[in-house]
């Protein structure tokens, strides 16, 4: 999901005391209250910028109960800013990302393992709803602004209420709700497409239709699973329709999900056949159909056929190896498999997917040789599985050692400790293989 940050300007001074974002939400609700009585005068109602200063009224509102933290501050910046105590502190892991949360009374602020403000997540439902009281207001000074003097005015409006249904999108998902990611993207696309902006949001659109799919995925059997994954599919639809295709096309690889989970298999593999003709190097795409012609019974020939249609496009594309090793994987090709991620990093030795890939089918083939091995009773069958067993779970720990070396991404190296910690605590006590423990289970405990 595209992560959009919008900076916060700073609202407080350095005299601020404690109970200050209360006191500055209670005052712009006043704001709002005295805007909205105006538009109780029939005469005033009747001028666009009576309704454009109530759509601002209810943006303050929404930002006062944000308070004066801002996206990417760290504590000690905002202990010296705020001069405000949390009412509440706790922890909590979601989406995988372990977060401080401090209660602020009008909002929750959520630290990241670095101490940086990560997402500001407003507690009031009344808040919440000033958004789409803003677009009303801002919707309704368009259809008086027949001569479209206000229009800058209006458009401004409308698209501050989309960035801020989209900042609020993304903290909902951040915040393990994607309920409420799907209602708000919803609402961004339906401001960004409102007159005179009258434009589609593709990403919004987009981002809809992932959390209602990602709310599917964690139902059970059911109307309301069946009812999220339609809802997905018809947002999916209308990106795909706009030409916003997601990462390497993945709207086809989740309509084609979607599909199959319906229960239409026709449909299921035609938005991959259409998918894998523009994104012929998706792995999405391309393990969707590898699990179709298995299943099927087909010759998965033709997705090699892609494969190798795409690398003559782009001979230097590692990526390419990389799936071309997950399918064959799939398909047993364990050797093959080796060989295509030992490619990847020949052609690229800075992209860490073809080392994880050989890491991954190195360690998950340890895991099957040591369940195959608790479950074998000749003694000498059981000792070359426990040799084996040990070959391959130290095979793992090079390539996951250089993709750590390699990748940016703090959420890779967190996953990637975590298999070397597993396979380095196995040998402790050989050679090196402590130290290699001790290093990778400090940098999860960071």
């Amino acid at each position: 999901m595209k992560k959009i940050i919008i900076a916060l300007a700073i609202l407080a001074s350095a005299a601020q005391i404690a109970g200050a974002q209360q006191k500055e939400l209670a005052a712009a609700k006043k704001a709002v209250d005295a805007a909205l009585a105006t538009t109780g005068n029939a005469k005033k109602a009747a001028n666009p910028a009576v309704w454009i200063k109530l759509g601002q009224a209810y943006l303050n509102e929404f930002t006062a109960a944000q308070g004066s933290g801002w996206i990417g501050a760290n504590e000690q910046e905002l202990n010296l800013i705020m001069r405000e105590q949390p009412v509440a502190v706790k922890q909590a892991v979601l989406q995988g990302r372990p977060y401080n949360i401090k209660s602020f009374g009008t909002a929750d602020y959520y630290f990241g393992p670095d101490g940086r403000l990560m997402a500001i997540k407003p507690t009031d439902g009344d808040v919440v709803a000033a958004l789409g009281k803003a677009l009303e207001a801002f919707a309704k000074a368009g259809e008086l602004d027949a001569a479209g003097k206000k229009a800058k005015d209006i458009t401004e409006g409308i698209k501050l209420v989309n960035q801020k249904f989209n900042d609020l999108g993304y903290t909902e998902y951040t915040t393990g709700n994607p309920k409420g990611a799907t209602e708000a993207y919803e609402q961004a696309a339906k401001a960004l497409a409102t007159a005179p902006v009258s434009q589609v949001d593709t990403n919004a659109l987009y981002n809809t239709g992932l959390a209602a799919w990602i709310v599917a995925e964690g139902e059970p059997e059911g109307d309301a699973r069946t009812s999220y994954f339609q809802r997905a599919a018809k947002f999916f639809n209308l990106s795909k329709d706009n030409g916003y295709f997601g990462e390497a096309g993945e709207v086809y690889a989740k309509l084609s999900d979607i599909a199959a989970k319906l229960g239409d298999k026709d449909a299921s593999f035609k938005y991959l056949e259409d998918g894998a003709k523009m994104f012929p190097g998706s792995q999405s795409i391309l393990v969707g159909l590898i699990n179709h012609y298995v299943a099927s019974g087909d010759n998965p020939q033709k997705v090699f056929e892609l494969l190798d249609r795409a690398k003559v496009n782009e001979p230097n594309n590692a990526s390419l190896y990389y799936v071309e090793g997950n399918i064959l994987l799939q398909l047993g090709e364990d050797e093959r498999a080796m060989a295509a991620y030992d490619k990847c990093s020949e052609i690229d030795p800075n992209y860490e997917y073809g080392y994880i890939g050989k890491g991954v089918a190195l360690y998950n083939r340890a895991v099957d040789l040591q369940d195959k091995a608790a479950k074998e009773m000749d003694n000498d069958k059981y000792q070359k599985l426990a040799a084996e067993f040990e070959s391959s779970l130290k095979g793992c720990i090079e390539p996951f050692e250089k993709a750590f070396e390699v990748t940016r991404d703090e959420g890779v190296k967190h996953s990637i400790c975590q298999y070397l910690k597993n396979a380095c605590f196995r040998f402790r006590e050989e050679g090196d293989y402590q130290a290699k423990y001790d290093k990778y289970n400090g940098y999860l405990n960071q």
